[in-house]
C-alpha cells in the first residue's frame, strides 16, 4: 500500500505535469517528506521521497521515486568534501535509500532533502526559464515577485545548489520559492497544496508579468522571403528536404526525426533576430542535453529552391561540425568524456519548419518540444530584456559531465534495429503485418502502409503509439499515391531505412479462363506497385546517404511452375527479377535488395481469405481447412510455413549479420524441392 505522503506527491507530480506550461518532459523534479514504520525496528522513521532520475512528473508512478532516509541524508553535510568534489555525493545518495526498488536518486536530491520544506517543486517552466535568462534577471525577479521569491545565480545542479537554497530559505522566511539562473525554478511548502499553489503562483506571476510589460514584437520584423509557405507547399518543401536533413543529422549514428511547423516556430524563423538568437543556443540544461547547445538554421528564404536549400545546408553542416568541435575541443580537459558526435539535432528552415532528431522517435519529438520551448524563454528574455544564457563553458560543464556520461552508459543496449524507419505496404494483415510486428518488437519505428486506412491504422495501433508505427493509406498502383505515402512516412519519422514490398493479391485461374483485366490487376499491385514503391523509396535512400534495405516478398512461384496461377506467378517471377536489377544498380548507394520466397502462407494470410485458398484447395483437390498441412505435406520439412516465419527472414536479411548480401532470393517453403533456385 502507498504511503499516503508519497500518494499524495504523486497526484501532485501527475497535476503538474500534465500541463506543459509547468514543466517540459521529464523535465524537473517533486519532493515530500514524512514519516513511515521502519519494518527492522517498528519505529517511526522520516523519508524524503522525490522524483528519481529520468523520471517524467506527468506519468510519474510509486516505481519513479527514489525514498532515502532523511537523517541519513541531511548526515551527508558533514562529510560534504566542497564543490570541486560535489559530485562524489550522488554515489553517496545510495547510502541513504530506504528499501528496495524504486528509482535512482537524482542529482537534484539535494536540493529536496536539504531544503527545510516538507514539500518541494523544482520545474522548468517557460516563464520562469525566460526570467532566469534574463540580462537583468535578478532585478526582475524582485520586480515581479517581491520577498516572495529569491534569486539564486547559475550554478550547476548538485550538492552545493542544495545547500544554497537551503541557506536562501532559511535567511528569507517569507520566501516561497527561488528563480533559479539560467535554469529554473524552486518553490516550496509546509502542505502538497500549499507547494503547488506556490509553484503555479510563481508560474503565472513572471507569465502574467510578461505579457503585461513586454514588447510586442521582441523578435523584430519579419523578413521578406522568410514567411510561412503555404500549408500543402510547405509540407511538400519538408518531404523534399526531410531525406537530405536526416543524413545530414545522422552523418556520425543514424538518428530518427520529427518534424514541426506550428505557429510558434514558423513566426520565429520569420523574424529578423532569429539568426541571432539562434546563435546563442539554449539554456536550461533540460533543453540543450536533447537539443545540443545551438541549432543549425538555414540562412537562404524560403523562396529559394529545393535544390539550392540542399545545397546549402551540406555547406552549413560543415560548417556547423567544426564550430562544435571547436566547441568541444576550447573546453574538453583530459577527463572529458569523448566527443558524442558533432552534428545537429535541431535544423530550422525558415517558412517550412523545424526537424529534430534523437535515438528514436520519442526522443526526436521531445527535442523538438525542447526547442519550442526555448523559443518561448527567448521570447519572454527578450520583451522585458537581453536573452543572455549561461556560458558555453557552462553548458559544455553539463553536457560533457562525468554523471551524464554515466547516465548515458547506464541505458540498456539499443535493439538491433533501433534508429531504423521501416515501411512495409500490405501490412494490415498476414504476411506484411507479421513483418512490420517483429520489425517494432526489434526497435523499428514503423509505416503500415495498406490499401485500407482504417485497418493500417488499427493495425500500426497494436504495435505501439504513434511513437512507434503510424497507418496510412497506400494504393501502390498509383504513382501519387505512393508519393505520397512516401512522404507521409519521412515527415512522421525523418525518412525511411527499409522499404517492404509486400502488397499483393491473388486469382487462381487457368490461362484460358484468365482474363485481361486479371492480368493488369495482379501486375498493378504485384509488378508494378513494387517497382513504384522501390522507385519512390530508392530517392528517399540515396537522398539520406545512409544505404539501406528493398525487400520484396515474391513467392515460390517466381520459380515453380504450378497450375492455374498464369497472372500470379508470372508477376512474382517480374518482382523476383527486379529484386536482381534493383541490387546492382543501387549497390553503389549502399542500398542492399532482397528477395524472399514463401510458400503455402495460409493461416492469416489475406489472400488466401479472399478466395485464393479455396480455388488452391479444388485445384489440388483438398479441403480448403486442410490446405496449410496440404501444403506442408508436401515440402521436404513436412512442416506449415506461417507469417512469422517470413517475418524473421526479413529481420535476418536486414539486420547487420548480412551486411555484405544483396540480390539474394531466400525460400521460406519449408523445402520445395521443385522451386530450388539454381
Amino acid at each position: 500500500m502507498t504511503n499516503p505522503t508519497a500518494a499524495a506527491l504523486i497526484e501532485r507530480s501527475n497535476r503538474l505535469g500534465a500541463d506543459p506550461k509547468n514543466t517540459n518532459y521529464a523535465g524537473g523534479n517533486t519532493s515530500a517528506k514524512g514519516t513511515a514504520t521502519d519494518p527492522v525496528t517498528g519505529q517511526p522513521v522520516e523519508l524524503l521521497w522525490v522524483k528519481g532520475s529520468g523520471g517524467d512528473l506527468g506519468t510519474l508512478t510509486e516505481q519513479g521515486l527514489a525514498v532515502l532516509r532523511l537523517d541519513r541524508m541531511r548526515a551527508l553535510v558533514d562529510v560534504y568534501p566542497g564543490v570541486d568534489r560535489e559530485d562524489e555525493m550522488v554515489a553517496a545518495f545510495d547510502y541513504c535509500l530506504h528499501g528496495k526498488g524504486g528509482a535512482a536518486p537524482s542529482i537534484d536530491t539535494a536540493m529536496h532533502g536539504l531544503v527545510d520544506a516538507a514539500h518541494v517543486d523544482h520545474l522548468h517552466p517557460d516563464s520562469g526559464i525566460a526570467i532566469a535568462t534574463a540580462a537583468d534577471g535578478e532585478e526582475l525577479t524582485s520586480t515581479i515577485f517581491g520577498e516572495k521569491v529569491v534569486w539564486v545565480p547559475w550554478r550547476r545542479p548538485g550538492f552545493q545548489l542544495g545547500l544554497d537554497i537551503a541557506e536562501i530559505k532559511a535567511a528569507n522566511p517569507r520566501a516561497v520559492g527561488c528563480i533559479l539562473g539560467g535554469h529554473g525554478i524552486t518553490a516550496w511548502g509546509d502542505t502538497s497544496e500549499q507547494a503547488e499553489a506556490n509553484s503555479l503562483w510563481i508560474i503565472d506571476a513572471a507569465a502574467s508579468y510578461i505579457a503585461q510589460h513586454g514588447s510586442a514584437d521582441p523578435f523584430g520584423g519579419v523578413r521578406s522571403g522568410y514567411e510561412a509557405l503555404p500549408d500543402d507547399a510547405r509540407r511538400t518543401r519538408a518531404a523534399a528536404l526531410a531525406p537530405t536533413i536526416r543524413g545530414i543529422a545522422s552523418h556520425d549514428k543514424p538518428m530518427v526525426g520529427h518534424f514541426t511547423d506550428s505557429p510558434v516556430v514558423l513566426d520565429f524563423l520569420a523574424s529578423e533576430r532569429a539568426p541571432e538568437l539562434a546563435a546563442l543556443g539554449t539554456s536550461c540544461p533540460d533543453h540543450f542535453l536533447r537539443t545540443k547547445v545551438k541549432p543549425l538554421i538555414l540562412d537562404l528564404p524560403a523562396t529559394a529552391s529545393a535544390s539550392e536549400q540542399i545545397a546549402r545546408l551540406h555547406e552549413l553542416h560543415e560548417e556547423y561540425r567544426a564550430d562544435y568541435q571547436a566547441y568541444y575541443d576550447a573546453h574538453a580537459t583530459s577527463e572529458s568524456p569523448a566527443i558524442r558526435g558533432a552534428d545537429p539535432l535541431i535544423v530550422l528552415v525558415p517558412g517550412v519548419g523545424m526537424f529534430s532528431y534523437g535515438a528514436n522517435k520519442q526522443t526526436a519529438r521531445v527535442a523538438g518540444e525542447f526547442y519550442v520551448n526555448a523559443i518561448n524563454v527567448m521570447q519572454g528574455a527578450e520583451a522585458l530584456s537581453t536573452y543572455s544564457p549561461i556560458s558555453d563553458a557552462e553548458k559544455f560543464r553539463i553536457e560533457y559531465w562525468a554523471l551524464e556520461e554515466a547516465k548515458l552508459q547506464r541505458m540498456p543496449k539499443p535493439k538491433p534495429h533501433q534508429g531504423r524507419i521501416a515501411f512495409v505496404t500490405g501490412a494490415a494483415s498476414g504476411i506484411g503485418k507479421a513483418i512490420a510486428t517483429r520489425l517494432a518488437a526489434e526497435g523499428a519505428c514503423v509505416v503500415v502502409a495498406d490499401l485500407d486506412l482504417e485497418k493500417a491504422q488499427a493495425a500500426a495501433a497494436e504495435l505501439g503509439n504513434t511513437d512507434v508505427a503510424i497507418g496510412i493509406a497506400a494504393n501502390v498502383a498509383d504513382a501519387d499515391a505512393v508519393q505520397a505515402a512516401l512522404d507521409s512516412a519521412v515527415l512522421a519519422f525523418g525518412g525511411v531505412d527499409l522499404v517492404v514490398n509486400n502488397a499483393g493479391l491473388s486469382l487462381s485461374k487457368p490461362l484460358l479462363e484468365t482474363t485481361e483485366k486479371d492480368w493488369d490487376l495482379q501486375h498493378d499491385v504485384m509488378a508494378k506497385g513494387s517497382f513504384l514503391v522501390s522507385k519512390a523509396a530508392a530517392r528517399v535512400l540515396i537522398d539520406q546517404k545512409l544505404g539501406g534495405d528493398i525487400i520484396y516478398i515474391s513467392s515460390k512461384n517466381s520459380v515453380f511452375a504450378g497450375p492455374n496461377n498464369i497472372a500470379y506467378s508470372a508477376t512474382k517471377a517480374d518482382q523476383a527479377h527486379q529484386v536482381r536489377l534493383l541490387a546492382v544498380e543501387l549497390g553503389e548507394f549502399g542500398i542492399r535488395v532482397n528477395g524472399i520466397n514463401p510458400d503455402g502462407v495460409v493461416r492469416g494470410s489475406g489472400i488466401f481469405a479472399s478466395g485464393w485458398g479455396a480455388n488452391r484447395a479444388a485445384t489440388y483437390g483438398v479441403a480448403e481447412e486442410d490446405l496449410g498441412q496440404f501444403y506442408a505435406n508436401r515440402t521436404i520439412l513436412k512442416r506449415e510455413v506461417v507469417p512469422e516465419n517470413v517475418a524473421d527472414a526479413v529481420f535476418v536479411l536486414t539486420g547487420p549479420e548480412l551486411s555484405r548480401t544483396t540480390g539474394l532470393h531466400i525460400p521460406v517453403d519449408s523445402g520445395v524441392a521443385a522451386a530450388f533456385l539454381r
